[in-house]
């Protein structure tokens, strides 16, 4: 069981790292670019190999994306570095209500 896990594991990453989901976000757009022209027909395909009958208007369309991965790369990274610089204070203000908290229950 654990070489079929660690098997399937290592082929989705090599497959994700093949198409370019693991490099830049350019590449990343352009393997969603891809993937969005290729997956109606590839599941139309199916549809007529399996003999299921599919319209066209049945087929959800695919979602469309319209973000920049850099924008919320930076925002991510801007949240953190805030979360951070107050650490100090707020881990100061903790402990000045954790001794109160801890003298209260002495008395």
């Amino acid at each position: 069981r654990f070489v079929i896990k660690g098997g399937l594991a290592g082929a989705a990453v090599y497959v994700a790292y093949d198409q370019g989901l693991l490099g830049s976000g350019i590449e990343g757009a352009e393997a969603l670019k891809k993937a969005q022209e290729t997956l109606p027909p590839a599941i139309q395909e199916w549809t007529n190999y399996l003999g299921w009958e599919v319209r066209a208007a049945q087929l959800p369309s695919t979602p469309k994306f319209d973000f920049s991965l850099s924008n919320s790369w930076n925002k991510g990274v801007h949240r953190v570095m805030s979360a951070l610089s107050v650490a100090p204070t707020r881990a100061c203000e903790y402990t000045v209500e954790g001794w109160k908290y801890v003298k209260d229950l002495v008395k």
